[in-house]
């Protein structure tokens, strides 16, 4: 969690050598937009991008899917949106790199309790 993490605060998104040494060679994000991104475009992204308040965060989740390698959801809120995250992260090296992320916005009035039956 704690890398998952990291990539959330301004000082680790506004520096480009961090977040390189938190993303896999071969790391891909699907957006909140949907839109498809790669690892340099998430680099130069991340470096650009204004000062923002940290998002709070919950109902975290980590399975072990195969050995070394997680896959790590969470919900993320903001001042004016809600998503829900996920996040593949390869840990065989001893030192954690994400491999996949997405995030997908929560529309009003339908974040319910985790486990609840909305599609």
């Amino acid at each position: 969690m704690d890398a998952e993490i990291a990539l959330l605060r301004n000082e680790t998104r506004r520096d480009p050598t961090g977040v390189d040494a938190l993303l896999d060679t071969d790391f891909i994000e699907i957006g909140r937009s949907g839109r498809r991104w790669t690892r340099d475009e998430i680099v130069g992204a991340l470096a650009a991008e204004q000062r923002r308040e940290m998002p709070t965060t919950d109902e975290w989740l980590f399975n072990e899917i195969a050995p070394g390698l997680f896959l790590v959801t969470y919900r993320l809120d903001t001042h004016a949106t809600s998503s829900r995250h996920s996040s593949i992260w390869d840990t065989k090296s001893g030192v954690p790199r994400i491999r996949f992320h997405q995030g997908t916005v929560i529309p009003p009035g339908s974040g319910g309790p985790a486990g609840s039956a909305t599609a």
